[in-house]
């Protein structure tokens, strides 16, 4: 097909990138370890760590993960949120030969266990915060070896700061925990010390990481992620913005969570390959304490999703902050809402590039053009050595202008899923091109614009949630006969989740099942809103009709 986009992109944009001149992830990594040594790479409240520094502790990390006698290609597991270690253990997995399985610190048992289980991950290496939600299901596991790290591990001892109130605080909000065969962050970093790292051979079609996502049949699927995958996207991201080399160290908000992929390959690994430092925020719901860092450095490039652009924007010392300095602002996994992007434009002078994509595209795969200078309420243009179409029903391409399903082919898209190879030939077509399940019309200039979800996913703060996964927890209360799920508008997360519920049991409150699902469900899955219903509609056949339950909602 031909590539109609290429006609609108910004003047000195390549058309392809060339992924070969990395090996592996490892070898980005490890060229930035040595090109950068003496910069910082990352800053965590006041603490720096620099790229000499990253290089030594995730080689003392790497050697001790060879030292339990872990095979090439094993998973191990990161349950930690934006601290100092999680660069450091992502490098040493990597380094070491492993595969990293990113997972949601504040995912319940029942979802911790199923994403272990299902990759058959070895070790773990989890903050003490969370260390309880291990112990429950590590029985169930395949996991051997468990490291837990704690908040003030590599916060050093700066008496008066920030730090040391973070870190006693913290310490108060750890619930107790159990785990014997547990090691230390520290021990593994002083054991590692006195052993020496055995270099892997990796290659592009190696598995770098499992990412996570939910299933439309309520199951979490691993998206297969190699290491050529999140080379490609480094430097097809980087290739599109254009970065230019510059006297003055370029600094990223590192505000979304790192074990999301957009967060992931945006500020980690993009950020890394250019030499620059990261500002991991551990927890940016805190909007005050977030402005606060954000005053402290010369921000370049932010990547953020809507529901953050927006509180940011409804803070007023947030509009008293210098940002001559801004240069990209990345919006992604979730729409941007035309009223944030104004109202960000006009306090910042910098636009929010509105981007598309998902793990299984490691995640980027269309983006706007960076110079633009208002909203566009399109996703963009198919980014360097990325093909976008739209297929019917049939998977036949549709010409410009017709509604169909978005389908992305390009060296950024997954291998499949892990180990379902059932659902990896649902998603992908006979000459590569994966699905999303959006719905979608090309414009003559190559710009995509979503219509609709062609999947029932509902997206929460950008984070996707399936209503089979929510369904299928609902239903196993005693007290519900069905039950069926949807989004609904909401003006801080974007969506909410909201149930409709029959009750078997007619003494059931939305309290009670609401207070079941907080201990079965993340947060961000949770419904903010039940309707309880004499009956659900339903085809002729007794599927329950959920397009037609949003339909009911739009109309009201």
């Amino acid at each position: 097909m031909e590539k109609i986009w290429l006609k609108s992109y910004p003047e000195g944009v390549p058309a392809e990138i060339d992924s070969t001149q990395y090996r592996s992830v490892t070898h980005l990594l490890e060229e930035s370890f040595r090109k950068f040594a003496d910069r910082n790479a990352y800053v965590c409240m006041d603490k720096f760590v620099t790229y000499g520094e990253l290089d030594k502790l995730s080689l003392q990390m790497g050697a001790w993960l060879q030292s339990k006698g872990l095979k090439p290609g094993a998973r191990v597991a990161i349950m930690l949120p934006n601290v100092l270690q999680y660069p450091v253990a992502m490098a040493a997995i990597l380094r070491a030969g492993y595969t990293v399985v990113n997972v949601n610190p504040l995912y319940t048992p029942r979802e911790l266990q199923h994403q272990l289980v299902d990759s058959g991950s070895e070790a773990i290496i989890v903050l003490e915060n969370f260390a309880t939600t291990v112990e429950q299901v590590l029985a169930h596991t395949q996991v051997k070896h468990v490291v837990v790290a704690t908040m003030g591990d590599m916060l050093g001892t700066l008496k008066g700061t920030l730090v040391n109130f973070v870190v006693r605080n913290v310490k108060k909000m750890v619930p107790s925990f159990s785990l014997p065969n547990a090691v230390s962050f520290k021990q593994v970093l002083a054991e590692g010390s006195r052993l020496t790292l055995n270099p892997v051979k990796q290659g592009h079609d190696d598995i770098a990481f499992l990412q996570y996502t939910g299933g439309t049949t309520g199951v979490s699927k691993g998206a297969v992620l190699l290491h050529r995958n999140i080379i490609a996207n480094v430097l097809q991201n980087e290739a599109w913005l254009q970065f230019k080399p510059q006297a003055e160290q370029l600094v990223f908000v590192c505000a979304l969570p790192l074990y999301h992929i957009y967060s992931l390959t945006i500020s980690a690994f993009m950020g890394m390959r250019m030499g620059g430092l990261n500002l991991l925020v551990p927890n940016p719901r805190d909007i005050p304490g977030f402005v606060k860092e954000l005053a402290k450095y010369r921000v370049a490039v932010f990547p953020a999703v809507n529901t953050l652009y927006n509180a940011l924007l409804n803070n007023a010392e947030f509009a008293k902050l210098d940002f001559s300095s801004y240069s990209v602002c990345n919006g992604g996994g979730m729409a941007v809402q035309q009223a944030v992007a104004d109202r960000w434009l006009k306090l910042t002078g910098t636009p929010i590039i509105e981007g598309y994509g998902m793990s299984e595209t490691s995640p980027v795969a269309t983006a706007n053009r960076v110079d633009i200078k208002e909203f566009t309420g399109t996703i963009g243009l198919p980014i360097p050595s990325t093909e976008v179409c739209i297929l019917d029903d049939d998977g036949n391409v549709l010409p410009l202008g017709a509604t169909g399903e978005i389908a992305i082919r390009g060296p950024q898209v997954m291998a499949g899923y892990w180990n379902r190879p059932d659902e990896t030939a649902k998603s992908m077509t006979a000459d590569g091109y994966f699905k999303t399940g959006d719905v979608g019309i090309m414009n003559e200039q190559g710009f995509t614009r979503i219509v609709d979800r062609k999947k029932d996913m509902i997206i929460v703060s950008g984070f996707n949630v399936y209503p089979n996964e929510v369904e299928g927890v609902v239903a196993s209360h005693p007290g519900v006969l069905e039950v069926a799920c949807i989004g609904v508008p909401d003006k801080n997360s974007g969506e909410a989740v909201k149930l409709f519920v029959v009750r078997k049991d007619p003494n059931l409150t939305a309290e009670q099942l609401l207070d079941f699902c907080k201990h079965e469900l993340t947060a961000y899955k949770k419904p903010k809103y039940i309707e309880f219903r004499d009956e659900l509609p339903k085809t002729n056949v007794g599927k329950i009709l959920r397009r037609q339950l949003r339909d009911e909602k739009v109309a009201a």
